[in-house]
This record gives C-alpha cells, structure tokens and sequence, in this order.
C-alpha cells in the first residue's frame, strides 16, 4: 500500500493532482482543503495518501495531514458514502467542523454538503460519533462550542456553506460571547467583505 508521498507537484486540476516521484506521475485525488494548501507547480509536495481498490478501478486518494486521511477513511467505512462524497465533506468542511458536527449531530451542517442529503448525513452521524468519541483526539480536534450553530444559522440566511466556514473560523475562540454575539460578529465579517 502506498501511505505518502514524497515529490514534484507537476499538475493541478479542480480535483486531482500529478505528483512526480522518480520519474513516475501519480495521479492524486485531492479535497480541496488539500489542494489549497499545497505550493504550485514544481514545489515538493508530501501528502498522506490512501490506495482506493475498487473491483472496475484503482484510485490513489491524498491528504495535507494524517487526520484527513483519518476521516477519509471513517467516511468511507459508512454505507452509501463514497470516496466522492467523502472529498466533498473535507472539500467544504474543515476537520475541525467535521468532527463537531458528527459529535454534537449537527445533521443541518453536513446535510448542505452538495452531494451529501438528509439520509446520508444522518447515517454519517449515527455511524461515527460513537467512534469518534471513543478517539480522545476528536474531542480536541472539535471546534469551540456553538461554532456548528453559527455555520448553520448563516447557511440558513443564504450564505454559502464556505463563507460560513471562512467567517467563523476567524472569530474570536472566547468562551464568553453567546451565539447571538458570535452570529453578529460573523454576519459584520461577511458585511464587510
């Protein structure tokens, strides 16, 4: 199995990347939270990979950090989500948010992943959340408290499920502010933009 790798960013499209290693060019699916993170063409690049072996086709699938991977991995194992739909959930939402929505089973927030319905986000919940609890470092991972709610009361006023993402994770981690002041300081960020 190949677990990373190590070389040459030679292409990036909207959803994968060519990486030179040796000579060689391995194709890479990436989430997009990965590809914003790497340099552009011919940096070095290292990437946690998965090797997808599928009975019609062999996809290698890559991540910036091993707790990505991780989470590729537990979508994966969840009947009736895909390696699509499992990019699509890192590609619109950050580990961090992730992991707070399946542990405080905020469905809304993952329900408005595109390609993700009501059904399936449930079924994510219900399936992970127990094991994510069991793993000390998700607990952790999870964003401060009401952030899911935040994302979720600006996704419910139109925003896009990314500005929500992108306004929230700028606010201030102080445990004082209630969700209300946390929404006003989200809804001023996004003003102002």
């Amino acid at each position: 199995m190949i677990a990373t790798l190590e070389g040459i960013l030679l292409y990036r499209g909207v959803d994968s990347i060519i990486v030179s290693v040796s000579g060689i060019g391995f194709q890479i699916y990436v989430p997009g939270s990965t590809l914003s993170q790497l340099g552009a063409i011919n940096d070095k690049v290292f990437l946690h990979t998965y090797l997808h072996v599928k009975e019609d086709s062999i996809s290698l699938y890559g991540f910036a950090s091993s707790q990505e991977l991780t989470l590729f991995k537990r979508f994966i194992s969840v009947s009736g989500v895909g390696a699509k739909i499992a990019l699509a959930l890192l590609s619109s939402l950050s580990v961090e948010q992730l992991a707070t929505a399946i542990l405080s089973g905020n469905v809304d927030l993952i329900d408005q992943v595109p390609g993700v319905g009501k059904k399936i986000a449930n079924r994510i919940v219900i399936e992970l959340k127990g094991k994510l609890e069991q793993e000390g470092e998700w607990v952790t991972v999870s964003l401060a408290q009401g952030a899911s709610d935040v994302i979720a009361a600006l996704t419910g006023l139109g925003y896009s499920l990314r500005e929500a993402t992108q306004a929230v994770s700028s606010l201030p981690s102080s445990s004082e502010l209630s969700l209300e002041d946390k929404i006003r300081m989200a809804l001023q960020q996004l003003a102002a933009r």
